[in-house]
């Protein structure tokens, strides 16, 4: 079994409506408390980048899965966040990722059901999808079309 490791470096040198750095191989970036939090809105944000991880991992996820199953596609993803904020404590809620998959080969019954079937499993294949799950609820609301329509 193999072990990766990840890094981050994170500097900050103020106080909350200060603005800090991190550093993560090829991810170098100013970070701070967005603007609907009462912060200075500079560079990304926890919340940011917890959606960015979930959404990356599953599009990568499901790109390979379509690639291990011969399906030609390509996929663009939206994905959206909701946080909650209740007696001033911040709860991350939800994730709903609503992939578009474009089917380059002929797109029969068979093959849609396949294509619905890994866009809803790579959400549970998913490592950072593993990671928020019984904390975050997560869903897949996948689009499924064929190339020439």
């Amino acid at each position: 079994m193999a072990i990766h490791d990840f890094h981050l470096q994170a500097v900050w040198t103020g106080g909350r409506n200060d603005v800090g750095t991190i550093s993560a191989g090829n991810l170098v970036t100013q970070v701070s408390i967005p603007p609907e939090m009462d912060g200075p809105g500079i560079g990304t944000n926890p919340d940011e980048m917890l959606l960015g991880a979930a959404a990356t991992c599953y599009l990568i996820t499901l790109a390979a899965m379509l690639e291990r199953s011969n399906v030609d596609a390509t996929i663009s993803l939206a994905s959206d966040a909701q946080v909650d904020v209740t007696n001033g404590v911040f709860t991350y809620k939800s994730i709903a990722h609503q992939p578009t998959i474009t089917v380059t080969q002929p797109l029969d019954e068979a093959l849609f059901k396949k294509v619905d079937r890994l866009a809803h499993k790579a959400e549970q294949t998913c490592m950072i999808s593993k990671a928020l799950r019984g904390n975050v609820a997560l869903s897949v609301q996948p689009t499924i079309i064929a190339a020439n329509e």
